[in-house]
């Protein structure tokens, strides 16, 4: 039932004082720490200690080391910190339906956001993505570019900065990762003019400011998205099994 306690390594207690002091406040952006002996002496550890650490916070993005001046703190964006969660959700990747999940939370309430906060320009962004879209079915594509152009749209005219770059993530691992099944997806006769309309009517719901009919509508589209890959993903193993 129970595991062996295990004593936190010495670098990892370095890290979490510099990380204190930074969110405290007593470490500024732009501030150069101590040096690695003076950290040392302070801290009562071997300098291989802190210079692990140091090592360590720089990986995180948290300090930079510059060679010859010291290590400095960062300042820390939320852009940048959205780097390292793309690459863990690649790593951690292992079906498509917790990212479907996931997606859906989001964009649901991104949608009606947008019906309540979208101006005139984020509502005329959001009709050219569906033109575009439509134009690629028409030409014998899958919409892919009208398609990440809608989402992003529907995303920034939710006007909340922190909604559109965890949007920006998820839609880019959504489309770098699945393109495959997608395109798939879309060789089913009528998948494609059901997933345009679905796009329309959640594009409708933003410029009639209906922010329930826009909820609903976008956990319409994934649902229907969701239905759609899941069958796609069954035909391979089908295969394989007659």
């Amino acid at each position: 039932m129970f595991q062996q306690v295990k004593t936190k390594k010495v670098y990892e207690e370095i890290v979490g004082q510099i990380k204190a002091l930074i969110v405290d406040g007593r470490l500024q952006p732009g501030d150069k720490l101590a040096s690695e002996r003076d950290l040392s002496e302070q801290l009562g550890v071997s300098r291989a200690s802190v210079r692990e650490a140091l090592s360590a916070l720089e990986m995180s993005g948290i300090i930079e080391i510059r060679s010859g001046e010291g290590s400095f703190v960062r300042q820390v964006s939320f852009a940048g910190l959205m780097a390292p969660l793309s690459f863990c959700l690649r790593v951690e990747s292992k079906e498509m339906v917790h990212f479907l999940e996931v997606r859906r939370m989001l964009e649901a309430e991104a949608a009606a956001l947008a019906a309540l906060r979208a101006g005139e320009a984020e509502q005329e962004e959001i009709r050219r993505s569906l033109e575009m879209m439509r134009a690629e079915i028409v030409a014998g594509g899958f919409g892919d570019d009208g398609d990440t152009a809608f989402h992003a749209a529907v995303a920034k005219a939710a006007q909340n900065p922190i909604l559109d770059q965890l949007m920006g993530v998820i839609t880019e691992l959504m489309s770098n990762t699945f393109r495959s099944v997608r395109q798939k997806m879309f060789l089913a006769p009528g998948v494609a003019d059901s997933i345009y309309a679905s796009h329309v009517d959640i594009y409708r719901a933003i410029v009639c400011r209906d922010p329930q009919a826009a909820r609903l509508g976008m956990r319409k589209h994934l649902f229907l998205l969701e239905q759609a890959s899941q069958q796609t993903a069954e035909v391979p193993g089908q295969a394989n099994n007659a």
